[in-house]
């Protein structure tokens, strides 16, 4: 039976058999799916019952999402089992949720460390990151669609995380941080995701943000010794040499220097404020116009206005702080109208992507720093 592909990268989700959009594109997902879920998933009987009828059970379903490349080509098919978060009860199924994510200014002090010093790049990414971490909580949870018992009344006991549970990134991040403490790494105080790790007079850094690891030093040797020590306990993926990270595409040039864009998150913004096909502009900021509050123009969907602005999704708000400087002034001028945008507002929101268009592949430039001092970075243990 054909099947043609979705029109959009969408999440898929089913919840019948005759749903399945991608039965015969992604094969019998599912299954290989629950296998993956089998070691941690408990079916418990003598409590099932009173979990249905008096306590809350976190309900799940699967979902099914495309994995791009940097470029925008299909990387592969992905299967996931979902818990509904949402159902979740605090202090009761969860209690920390947030987990500490690496700052940008600690990105671009690492990577200038690493120019200066003349050190390798390595990108590392772990498989399954959010069902490494252990459940300090009690979580039931209903048994997965197409994996049902004969007993529908059983419900399923969590042993580890899986995905979109609140506390899950907490607990990756607690069991990596558990993990490199006891490898003699020593965690920043001012960023809990950037670790460094000290022998004789090498040091390597890690940077950590979810599942995508930044791992540099002094001495090459030390840097692949550790990532095969993380590797035995994490199942990581090897991804060779940094060249795209938290969606910013990183090319070595032959000086040394490095050349960071997001020529993809441009493509995807334009493609979802249907600016593409307009025509681009040299400067980012609209000339001889005043910006106001006071007006009659109000725009009709104010919240995507903010989600393409900066409230929401952090598109341009967080393209100024990364890759384009240049639109700095832009960016912050149109921020300022997020409670009431007007129709003028949208207006400059336009000419901004349009010059982004025209510089699709402009970006950033960092290089060795001149320094009479060599350049270091002291972690110590307190």
């Amino acid at each position: 039976k054909p099947h043609r592909l979705p029109s959009t990268m969408s999440e898929t989700v089913y919840k019948f058999p005759l749903e399945l959009v991608y039965s015969d594109l992604w094969g019998p997902s599912p299954e290989p799916s629950s296998n993956n879920f089998s070691y941690y998933i408990t079916f418990i009987d003598a409590y099932s019952k009173f979990r249905w009828n008096y306590l809350l059970v976190v309900t799940c379903k699967w979902v099914f999402h495309i994995k791009e490349n940097a470029d925008g080509t299909l990387n592969k098919y992905k299967a996931r089992l979902v818990a509904k978060g949402f159902h979740q009860v605090p202090r009761s199924d969860f209690n920390e949720t947030l987990s500490p994510v690496i700052k940008l200014v600690t990105i671009r002090l690492i990577l200038t460390l690493a120019l200066t010093n003349h050190w390798v790049l390595d990108q590392l990414d772990v498989n399954n990151v959010f069902l490494k971490g252990l459940l300090d909580e009690i979580v039931y949870m209903q048994q997965p669609p197409g994996s049902e018992t004969a007993d529908s009344s059983l419900v399923c006991k969590l042993n580890k995380a899986i995905y979109d549970l609140k506390q899950a990134p907490r607990q990756w991040f607690d069991k990596l941080k558990a993990t490199l403490l006891q490898l003699s790494f020593v965690s920043s105080r001012c960023n809990p995701s950037l670790f460094a790790y000290h022998m004789l007079t090498a040091i390597v850094y890690i940077l950590m943000y979810v599942d995508d690891i930044i791992n540099t030093g002094s001495s090459n040797i030390l840097v692949q010794q550790l990532s095969k020590q993380l590797d035995s306990i994490f199942s990581l993926k090897q991804s060779g040499a940094l060249d795209y990270f938290l969606g910013i595409g990183v090319r070595p040039m032959v000086n040394g220097s490095l050349v960071l864009t997001q020529t993809k998150y441009i493509r995807d913004l334009l493609h979802k404020t249907i600016v593409f096909e307009a025509n681009s502009i040299s400067s980012p900021m609209v000339s001889n116009c005043k910006l106001s509050k006071v007006g009659t123009d109000i725009l009709s969907d104010a919240t995507f206005y903010r989600s393409v602005v900066g409230s929401s999704n952090l598109e341009l708000s967080n393209m100024q702080l990364i890759t384009r400087p240049e639109i700095s002034f832009a960016v912050n001028k149109v921020c300022r109208f997020m409670d009431q945008p007007l129709e003028l507002h949208w207006m400059v929101v336009k000419h901004i992507l349009q010059h982004l268009k025209g510089t699709l592949f402009h970006g950033l430039h960092p290089q060795p720093a001149v320094s009479s001092q060599p350049l270091s970075l002291q972690a110590l243990r307190c």
